[in-house]
């Protein structure tokens, strides 16, 4: 299966997760999208100061900075089947 179709169903698996994963894995999930999805995170994000989940999910993706898509790919595919089991 190409990475691209298995990324595909690791996204729809990840929205029918058995349990609701915590806060860091939803971080880690959302880094590893926005890494595969559009490269690597600006400089500045867009949020305002008080806006800490905005920043918090800016923080994530710059800490995926200098990942390859294919290798966020992996990554965001091998977790939601580890948290599907």
């Amino acid at each position: 299966m190409a990475i691209i179709t298995e990324f595909e169903a690791a996204v729809a698996a990840s929205k029918t997760l058995p349990e609701k994963p915590d806060n860091d894995t939803l971080l880690q999930l959302y880094s590893l999208y926005k890494q595969a999805t559009e490269g690597d995170a600006p400089d500045k994000g867009d949020y305002g100061t008080f806006d800490f989940v905005a920043k918090a999910k800016h923080e994530a993706w710059r800490r995926q900075q200098g990942v390859a898509k294919d290798a966020a790919k992996q990554q965001y595919i091998a977790l939601v089947n580890q948290l599907a089991q």
